[in-house]
């Protein structure tokens, strides 16, 4: 299975539109109703698929674009949060090893590729942008940082929190199709969520407005961290897009 295609797997439009931005002429089409954009990288076509947040949906996702567009490898990209010290807002990680929390975790999800890694890793060498080699933590949800890194113990190598890889990875795995993952930090790990998911989103995960608006009613304190976390996720987009941009192009070398 596979064609020349790259596929890329991405949550939201704020990790997506500053990529989008890089590559000029790309097109968007709709799958399964996902918003499915098509352009080209080094000397690959490109297929990313929006998939929203949580694993259900990138798994959906991940599927659909495995279907549609039969890609040769796979990239996840979107924003995490730190969970030990050592990471600052911005900074990029190449997922080593995956576990999801929402099966009654952690569990172990498929390694990522580890030769696609290490040609991420050389190009990002190459350029002298840093990308450290990192844990991803798939949850279902806002956790807290410090109960989470008090019971990972200290053989952990940065740590992050997302909310999609390990399904993206399990639906590659399924495929025989090699996958890899990276992540821009948009919360370090001394920045403590004060909001659930729940709070935010419907029961699909689908950010509402209303449940924003009601939140911020009901806890007015939380405006300046939503305006600081705002600010980061637009600086931590900006530089994944660039990585991202690098990880397509050395994958697109990849015969």
């Amino acid at each position: 299975m596979g064609t020349d295609c790259l596929g890329v797997v991405a949550a939201m439009p704020q990790e997506i539109a500053p990529l989008l931005r890089r590559m000029p002429g790309h097109r968007r089409e709709k799958a399964q109703g996902c918003n499915l954009y098509r352009f080209t990288c080094g000397e690959n076509p490109v297929v990313l698929i929006e998939s929203g947040m949580g694993e259900a949906r990138a798994e959906a996702a991940t599927i659909t674009l495995i279907r549609v567009a039969a890609p040769r490898a796979i990239l996840s990209f979107g924003f995490c949060g730190g969970v030990t010290p050592g990471l600052k807002v911005g900074d990029m990680v190449l997922a080593e090893r995956v576990y999801s929390m929402e099966r009654g975790g952690p569990a172990e999800a498929p390694r990522p590729d580890s030769v696609l890694g290490e040609l991420i890793l050389a190009a990002s060498r190459e350029s002298g942008a840093p990308l450290e080699r990192g844990t991803f933590i798939t949850a279902g949800g806002i956790l807290d940082k410090r109960a989470l890194a008090e019971s990972l113990g200290r053989g952990i190598p940065f740590p992050v929190l997302e909310m999609e890889t390990a399904a993206v990875l399990r639906q590659a795995a399924v495929a025989g199709i090699p996958a890899a993952a990276i992540r821009g930090v948009s919360d370090a790990a001394d920045e403590e969520l004060g909001f659930s998911i729940e709070e935010m989103c419907d029961a699909q995960l689908n950010v509402s407005p209303i449940r924003v608006l009601a939140l911020l009613v009901a806890k007015p304190y939380l405006v300046p961290q939503l305006v600081r976390l705002a600010g980061h996720s637009r600086k931590a987009g900006v530089i994944l897009a660039a990585g991202v941009e690098r990880a397509l192009q050395a994958l697109s070398g990849r015969g």
